[in-house]
């Protein structure tokens, strides 16, 4: 798998993350899965290296409730 390298910056947040990388906030788990050295707390201290798992692209029907695809 591809990872790109993220240094975070103060307060910064997972889902935050999830949302700059991916596109969508709910995208966060596969990012805390694949940094199990950084606790997960609500936000992150400053200059943490955070490996952001190149995920394939997700149609945006994916993140709609089914009655709404």
């Amino acid at each position: 798998m591809d990872y790109i390298t993220h240094i975070t910056s103060a307060g910064e947040r997972w889902d935050q993350l999830a949302q700059r990388y991916y596109g969508s906030a709910y995208r966060y788990p596969p990012i805390i899965a694949a940094n199990p050295h950084v606790p997960t707390t609500a936000t992150l201290p400053a200059g943490v290296r955070l490996a952001i798992p190149v995920l394939e692209e997700q149609t945006a029907t994916e993140d709609l409730p089914p009655w709404l695809r």
